[in-house]
């Protein structure tokens, strides 16, 4: 078991947070600009619920592209695979996130993976309800359930900042309605997806979601099954493959874990059949992840043997 203390993992945050000064905040979302830096923090929850923490563990940040895998699982469990995956494919890119490129090159014209913001929205769009308010209650009990935190809410300024900005997944979301891929109006998906991404979380909720994960759909101590087996296997064999945008490739090398990012720098990680990982770090590399956040999963993955490989 590692980190047999907190002031050992307080140690390895301190290592990692001299990184904070390699990044930035992302600034394309006017509203996550206002995060600060330096902030790192750390929240790891084992089976037996044993937690360690360091840092500033219940500041929140918004799920953004963590929300991804949620609402894969979500809709894996509600509409079957051959349904998703008729939407989406399976394969990494080696393109940005946000990028149109590959669905003007593909044939059929379909999103490559459920991880990049073209099929997250085609994932998005299957989440049942007869309206935007009922879809999204729809995601969001899902995360309260995951995260065992009847408390989790969304922040209205940071969805409102992305709708107002969100003119790259407008045009995406208007290429795949020409080509079938969504059948519904653009602006109302566009409302359920901001708000999908702006769903406030802390460490110990990241946490709390990485260990049904890596619990395979169990949750610790009462064992109960929030999601199929098969349906967390999918998700974790994603967030190895297309996890880390177009970082993944290294990140499987470097740390070798399911794990999720998202722009708020949020990371989102599953150690299979050992414990749940929640990071915070809003300082971003380029790729659009949490460079301090990485730093820290790197330095304990290579002290602990943590790689599935």
């Amino acid at each position: 078991m590692p980190c047999k203390t907190v002031e050992e993992l307080e140690v390895i945050l301190e290592e990692a947070k001299s990184y904070t000064k390699e990044g930035k905040v992302a600034d394309y979302i006017p509203a996550l600009s206002k995060a600060n830096p330096d902030n790192l923090s750390i929240a790891v929850i084992y089976p037996n619920g044993t937690c360690y923490s360091a840092g500033c563990i219940k500041e929140k940040i918004t799920l953004q592209s963590i929300s991804k895998v949620l609402t894969l699982a979500l809709a894996l469990m509600e509409s079957g695979e051959d349904t998703v995956f008729q939407k989406v494919g399976y394969e990494p890119t080696g393109d940005p996130f946000n990028s149109i490129v590959k669905l003007e090159m593909s044939n059929p014209s379909k999103p490559l993976n459920p991880m990049i913001n073209a099929g997250a929205l085609a994932v998005t769009s299957m989440i049942k309800g007869s309206s935007v308010q009922e879809r999204f209650d729809n995601i969001l009990e899902f995360v309260k359930k995951l995260a065992g935190n009847d408390d989790i809410s969304y922040s209205e300024e940071v969805a409102r900042s992305e709708y107002e900005t969100s003119h790259l997944n407008r045009a995406l979301c208007h290429f795949m309605k020409q080509h079938g891929i969504i059948n519904e109006d653009v602006e109302e998906l566009l409302d359920l997806y901001t708000k999908q991404c702006a769903i406030e979380v802390n460490c110990l909720d990241l946490a709390r979601i990485g260990i049904i994960f890596a619990m395979d759909g169990v949750e610790p101590g009462t064992n109960n099954r929030i999601m199929p087996a098969h349906v967390a296997r999918i998700c974790k064999t994603f967030m190895v493959t297309c996890g880390m945008y177009n970082a993944s490739g290294e990140f499987a090398v470097r740390v070798g874990i399911p794990a999720k990012s998202g722009v708020s720098g949020g990371i989102l990680g599953a150690v299979p059949n050992r414990f749940g990982i929640g990071i915070s770090g809003p300082a971003l590399d380029d790729k659009g992840n949490s460079v301090a956040g990485l730093k820290l999963l790197e330095i304990l993955a290579k002290k602990y043997s943590l790689s599935m490989f």
